[in-house]
């Protein structure tokens, strides 16, 4: 009987390596956030990145239109982990919009594992978007019929009638006649009179330049 106990003792203790190896996962798993969340500020990614002949993880994302298929990393571990924080990711320092999340195993033998999670909304900026419920199915949806209606005839609009006018333009009043007006007589009595002035101005310089001579 001890030596029966002593055999079960022993390959339990044989067997338990085995048993841890063969406990750990197959493929890494991401736990949180799930599909279709929306994100603002800092989030923690939860997850198991315990897999059968681990190396390292890491964890990225990616914009849910990027044609480029690149990857921004968040975090890098050397240690696995099981059931507990992978990393934190702080969205806020992103522009929103939908964006996927990555887990990568590389193992011993040079493959890897991964685990994808979509539909990501990254919200801190703008609205988050509400889903819209649905009818009860049981609940038949009324129908609307139109209604025909009788529209009224229209009526043809009275092109109105232009009726032209005669303005009647002042009649021109004559000028006054012009005060300053010269008849003949006076341009001729002007010129005479100027030529008496000078002819006596021209005798009166005279005289005075013989004065002035005789007596200097």
């Amino acid at each position: 009987m001890r030596i029966l106990a002593c055999s079960l003792l022993l390959g339990m203790v044989l067997a338990s390596p085995a048993l841890a190896q063969n406990a750990q996962l197959v493929d890494p798993v991401i736990v949180a956030p799930r599909p279709g969340d929306a994100l603002q500020g800092v989030i923690k990614i939860a997850g198991s990145s315990d897999v059968a002949g681990f190396v390292s993880a890491e964890v990225s994302f990616t914009y849910a239109d990027n044609p480029t298929g690149t990857w921004f990393l968040i975090a890098m571990s050397s240690q696995p982990v099981s059931n507990d924080t992978l990393a934190n990711w702080d969205t806020t320092v992103i522009t929103d919009g939908d964006y996927i999340l990555r887990l990568r195993v590389y193992l011993t033998d040079g493959s890897t594992r991964e685990a994808i999670v979509s539909g990501l909304r990254v919200r801190n900026y703008t609205p988050v978007e509400t889903s819209t419920p649905l009818p009860p199915t049981s609940a038949p949806t009324p129908t609307i019929t139109p209604t025909a209606t009788s529209s009224p005839t229209p009526q043809p609009t009275p092109i109105p009638t232009i009726t032209q006018t005669a303005t009647l333009f002042p009649t021109p009043t004559a000028l006054p006649t012009n005060p300053a007006t010269l008849v003949p007589t006076d341009v001729s009595a002007s010129i005479l009179f100027g030529g008496l002035a000078t002819i006596l101005t021209f005798i009166i310089v005279g005289i005075f330049l013989w004065l002035r001579r005789k007596y200097l």
